[in-house]
């Protein structure tokens, strides 16, 4: 390893007029992706970015400040599924083992209704009235006035100058602009405004080819300058308003300037020796949580000497869990106590229920695993995020998932400021409209006004009972983050598998509605597995790998980290230092 000194002045290169082809090229000679380093890792779906994180750890910042920097990177490159335009939530670990929960999740603006969309769910998924109040840029600040060290203006130059000078198209960035055809038609060429940015000569760009975002660029720079308030009030924000409103919205300044972080509850777990950490809702941690209390119960062993049944236990876990979480929501605006509620669904009175109603041998109707007949009520589903995990020396580790909810949010991007503006509203439910099952929608999501949505995220923070840190994980998918986040953890934990062995295993997700198993086509003797599956009643999905995308880091013995990018996407990477 080179001197710090050395290492500093890469960083000015990393950050500097180096930028081009790679944002962040420090030379992997010095860095390489394999090494375990001791001083701090970072995980996220761009190398890029996740560069940039490393690089903040090496000139002397923590892991609040490689998070805070690496997240607006990732707003930058992957503005298909997240940036200063949604929303998301951090599980920070300080270096003294204390925990904090920071939700900047997206509001229904204060002009929201329960039955504002009718039967019309169109405009819940495209337009201005599908756009929610932003948060990410407020929640970043929280976290780094509380936690970081290294000025806020510095560690946002790195996304700054990504915007500014360019960045490749990746391969998983092409994926996502081609899905947005339909009928040989993209709403990235035929809206100028993201054809300025998307488009070469008539066309979108492909994988390789530069693309800058430069207005983007300006809106950060004000923002590093400035504060988040550079974002909630003024130019900015007036155009935010504007722009949403010609496109029948109806986000209003109050709307923004009286957004705020909510404080929320942590969870823990004792599981395998190990205390693991989640959000309350409106996350999704509780559940992962029970999958973990849950899978506890059965031999460790059985992924590899009874695999199929352990496949099937693993598929019962997640329904049971997703059984559960149809009750979860917005605890300002629930009915019942959702705290209480999250209590008991992670109490051992309620793992024994669901060993003693689970069976060996077959499946059951979904109605079957509700806790009541009350509580029998369906989620919408949800959609796309991006995680990143950072951990430091110190102890410090953050696990933050951020997102704009479908690909390319409300599929509008504000002009001057360049900001992609989320459609959050349809992570809502909607009253009077059954699901395509029968199951009606569920009251404890209801649109309110300041109310957020449920979200399926889950960040994760494990440790020994000493303190000592064992890993951050987390995951991007929609509904599957619950799922590929505890699986991730279980397979490292319980078959002694490396980080990168964890996340590259096939995996399973079944969320009860719609009453589906499906399997990645990694299982080894997968025929033989979906035969089994299909014996004890399952309707069986064979799918591609991609569905789910996890970023963790795990910490060894001698203090070093192996920090990992999600194997399934191209340009993820995990750095350590």
């Amino acid at each position: 390893m080179k001197s710090h000194i050395q290492a500093v002045r890469l960083l000015a290169l990393s950050l500097g007029s180096a930028i081009g082809a790679h944002a962040a090229a420090v030379p992997e000679t010095i860095f390489s992706p394999d090494t375990f380093g001791t001083r701090g890792a970072v995980a996220s779906e761009a190398s890029e970015c996740s560069a940039i994180g490393r690089d903040i750890i090496v000139a002397g910042g923590n892991a609040v400040d490689a998070i805070v920097g690496t997240t607006f990177c990732v707003g930058v490159v992957g503005m298909y599924h997240s940036g200063i335009g949604g929303g998301g939530f951090a599980l920070v670990r300080d270096a003294e083992g204390r925990y904090e929960a920071v939700d900047f999740r997206e509001t229904a603006p204060a002009a929201a209704y329960e039955d504002m969309y009718g039967h019309d769910e169109q405009a819940s998924i495209a337009g201005g009235l599908a756009v929610a109040v932003p948060g990410e840029v407020r929640g970043l600040e929280y976290i780094h006035k509380k936690y970081g060290v290294l000025k806020w203006r510095d560690i946002m130059q790195g996304a700054i100058r990504v915007a500014r000078y360019g960045f490749r198209v990746s391969e998983d960035m092409a994926v996502k602009m081609n899905a947005t055809i339909k009928d040989g038609r993209t709403y990235l060429l035929d809206d100028p405004i993201f054809a300025a940015e998307f488009s070469y000569k008539g066309e979108l760009l492909r994988e390789g080819q530069l693309m800058t975002r430069k207005n983007l660029a300006k809106t950060l720079e004000r923002i590093a300058n400035e504060g988040s308030d550079a974002f909630y009030r003024g130019e900015i924000a007036e155009n935010l308003v504007r722009f949403v409103k010609s496109r029948k919205g109806i986000l209003t300044l109050a709307d923004l300037e009286n957004y705020a972080v909510a404080p929320r509850t942590v969870h823990n777990i004792s599981y395998r020796g190990l205390d693991v950490y989640g959000m309350s809702s409106p996350t999704s941690g509780s559940v992962a949580l029970q999958m973990l209390r849950v899978l506890e119960g059965f031999p460790a062993s059985g992924w590899h000497d009874r695999r199929n049944l352990t496949v099937h236990r693993l598929a019962e876990t997640q329904r049971f869990a997703f059984a559960y979480r149809a009750s979860l929501g917005d605890p300002a605006f629930a009915e019942r106590d959702m705290l209480a509620y999250e209590r008991a669904l992670l109490s051992d009175k309620t793992v024994e229920r669901i060993h003693n109603e689970m069976s060996d041998t077959r499946t059951k109707e979904p109605k079957e695993y509700f806790p009541s007949e009350g509580d029998v009520t369906a989620m919408p589903e949800s959609h796309g995020t991006s995680h990143i995990s950072t951990a430091d020396k110190s102890g410090m580790a953050v696990s933050l998932t951020t997102t704009i909810n479908l690909n390319f949010g409300a599929q509008i991007m504000e002009p001057h400021s360049g900001i992609i503006l989320n459609d959050e509203m349809n992570d809502f439910s909607v009253p009077g409209i059954d699901n395509e099952f029968g199951f009606p929608p569920a009251p404890a999501n209801f649109i309110r006004p300041g109310k957020r949505p449920l979200s399926s995220i889950t960040p994760f923070i494990a440790t020994f009972p000493n303190g000592t840190l064992y890993a951050v994980i987390g995951a991007a998918g929609g509904s599957r983050i619950s799922t590929a986040t505890a699986q991730c953890l279980w397979h490292a934990v319980e078959h002694g598998m490396t980080m990168r062995e964890a996340l590259s295993v096939g995996r399973l997700h079944d969320q009860l509605l719609p009453n589906r198993l499906t399997l990645e086509n990694l299982f080894p003797d997968l025929n033989a597995t979906v035969a089994a599956m299909q014996a004890r009643g399952h309707e069986v999905e064979v799918v591609k790998p991609g569905l789910s995308s996890v970023q963790a880091i795990k910490r060894l013995e001698d203090g070093s980290f192996e920090a990992v990018g999600e194997p399934r996407q191209a340009n993820s990477a995990g750095y350590s230092v």
